[in-house]
C-alpha cells in the first residue's frame, strides 16, 4: 500500500503566478491566544470540510465560542477544487477549508490564499516541523495543519515466518526478501504498486532525504535528479526490474484481497488506513504485524506522511479568528480526543508533537493481535517524518504529469531515472513559463 490508498486524481490547471508565494522565514511567537484576537465583536466564519466527524467538533466550538461562530459545509466530491477557486474568483469563498498540502501550495501560488504568518505564529510551536512545512511553502504560512499521516510498515508475520524472511530494516532487505520469496512461491508478491499511483516513489523519495522542490534565496531549486532522488528511484526500478512488486489497482474494490489472500505480503501504510483492513481483511485479521518502515540511512531514519490542512482562503475578513478556530480543531485536547476516536470515522492522526496520547485507540487489536508494539511503530514513525520535504509551487500539476508517465514505468516502457530526468525538465519549463525563478539544485 501506499500513502494513499485511492488514485490522487490531481487536478493540473494551468496556474498563472506572479509567484505570490513568500520566498521569507515564517516569523516566530509564543504558544499564546493573545496575539491572535486582533478581531473586535461577533463574527461568522463558513468552514468547508469533507472529513466525518468534523461537524460534530465545530458545534462543540460554536458553544464554546459565541464571539466567533463557525459555519459548517460539506463540500464533499471530487471537483471540490474546481468549486473553491470558482468562489474565490466570485468573492462568495468561504473563509477556510480543508485542503491536502499539494493544493494549498497551488492555491497559495495562485494568489488564492491569505498569508496569516503573523496570525498563525502563536500556534506554530503546537505542530511538527514537516506538518508546518505543509502550510508555509516558501516560507508565508496560509493555513494550520489539521492531521498527518506518518509512513510505517505492515506485514503478514505468519507468511514471513513460511518463507523465512524477516521484517525489513532497509529498502535494500525489502528487495533481497521479495527475491527469497520469489524463490519458493512466483505468486506471492513483497510489493504492491499500482499503475495509476506513483505515491510510492514519493514517499521514497522523501525518506530517502531528497527535495524535489527547495527554496535557496529569492528562487527555487529542483532536484528530482539529485542522489536522492536517484537512490529512491533505484529501489523502485528493482521492484520493477526483478518482478517484485504486483500491480492491484487502489481504485479496483478487490485491492484489498490481494493482501488479504496472501498475494502480497508487506505494505507500507499509515493510521487512517488501519481501520479499513479490519474491515476488508476478514482472512488475514491477526496475522498481521506492524514495524518501522524500511530506512534508507540507519544513522538518520526518516519516513514520509501526507498532510491534511485547515486552509484560510482570499478574502478572508477575520484571518485571526479563522487560525484561532483552525488551531483549536486540530490541535486542542478536547477536540483532538473526539477526532482520533474510531467512532468519530474521521480517520485523523494527529500532527502535533506529541502524539502519545491519541495512538492506542486507533489501533484494531483483533487486526494485529497485540504481538508487535504496534503503538511504539507509530509513535516513532510520527517522530521520523523527513523535515526536508516541500511542496513546490507547481506539485499538482506536476504529480498530474508524473501519473501519466508512471504507468510506462510499471510496464518497463520508461525507467525511474527517465522519468525523473523528464520532470525535472518539464518542472523548470512550467515554473519558467510562469514566471517563477527556478533553477536545477547544484
Amino acid at each position: 500500500m501506499s500513502t494513499t490508498m485511492r488514485t490522487r486524481a490531481v487536478a493540473g490547471a494551468a496556474v498563472a503566478l506572479s509567484l505570490s508565494l513568500v520566498l521569507s522565514a515564517c516569523g516566530g511567537g509564543d504558544d499564546t491566544d493573545s496575539t491572535a484576537k486582533t478581531t473586535k465583536g461577533d463574527v461568522q466564519l463558513e468552514f468547508w470540510s469533507w472529513t466525518e466527524g468534523i461537524q460534530q467538533q465545530v458545534a462543540v466550538w460554536n458553544k464554546e465560542h459565541p464571539e466567533t461562530q463557525v459555519k459548517y459545509v460539506n463540500a464533499a466530491g471530487d471537483t471540490v477544487y474546481q468549486k473553491l477557486r470558482a468562489a474565490i474568483t466570485s468573492g462568495n469563498a468561504p473563509c477556510l477549508s480543508k485542503m491536502d498540502g499539494m493544493n494549498l501550495a497551488n492555491f497559495a501560488a495562485d494568489g488564492l490564499l491569505t498569508d496569516i504568518t503573523k496570525q498563525a505564529a502563536p500556534y506554530k510551536s503546537r505542530y511538527t516541523t514537516p506538518a508546518w512545512n505543509a502550510v508555509s511553502p516558501g516560507g508565508a504560512t496560509y493555513g494550520i495543519p489539521t492531521g498527518s499521516s506518518p509512513l510505517f510498515t505492515a506485514y503478514r508475520a505468519d507468511l514471513f515466518a513460511k518463507y523465512g524472511v524477516q521484517a525489513p530494516k532497509s529498502w535494500d532487505d525489502v528487495i533481497a526478501a521479495g527475491k527469497a520469496v520469489q524463490k519458493k512461491d512466483k505468486n506471492v508478491k513483497i510489493f504492491n504498486m499500482a499503475g495509476e499511483d506513483p505515491s510510492t516513489l514519493v514517499d521514497l523519495s522523501w525518506q530517502a532525504g531528497a527535495q524535489w522542490y527547495g527554496i535557496a534565496d529569492d528562487h527555487w531549486e529542483i532536484g528530482f535528479t539529485s542522489p536522492e532522488a536517484l537512490k529512491a528511484a533505484d529501489v523502485v526500478q528493482q521492484l520493477v526490474d526483478n518482478n517484485l512488486a504486483s500491480n492491484a489497482s487502489y481504485a479496483d474494490p478487490g485491492v484489498f484481497k490481494t493482501w488479504d489472500l496472501g498475494k502480497t505480503i508487506l505494505m507500507t501504510t499509515s493510521t487512517w488506513q488501519l481501520p479499513i483492513y479490519d474491515t476488508n481483511f476478514p482472512k488475514s485479521k491477526g496475522k498481521w504485524q506492524l514495524a518501522d518502515a524500511p530506512v534508507f540511512d540507519p544513522a538518520k531514519p526518516q519516513t514520509s506522511s501526507n498532510f491534511d490542512v485547515t486552509a484560510v482562503l482570499k478574502g478572508c475578513k477575520y484571518p485571526d479568528r479563522a487560525a484561532q478556530f483552525a488551531a483549536w480543531l486540530s490541535s486542542s485536547k478536547e477536540s483532538l480526543t473526539a477526532l482520533t476516536d474510531p467512532a468519530s470515522k474521521s480517520g485523523l492522526f494527529p500532527a502535533v508533537k506529541d502524539v502519545s496520547p491519541y495512538v492506542d485507540k486507533i489501533i484494531p487489536t483483533e487486526m494485529f493481535n497485540g504481538r508487535s508494539d504496534s503503538a511504539q511503530v507509530i509513535t516513532t514513525a510520527a517522530s521520523r517524518v523527513g523535515e526536508q520535504w516541500q511542496y513546490g509551487p507547481d506539485y499538482a500539476a506536476m504529480y498530474s504529469e508524473m501519473q501519466k508517465q508512471w504507468g510506462k514505468v510499471m510496464k518497463k516502457q520508461l525507467t525511474v531515472k527517465a522519468m525523473l530526468t523528464g520532470l525535472q525538465d518539464w518542472v523548470l519549463a512550467d515554473l519558467k513559463n510562469k514566471g517563477v525563478k527556478a533553477v536545477a539544485a547544484g
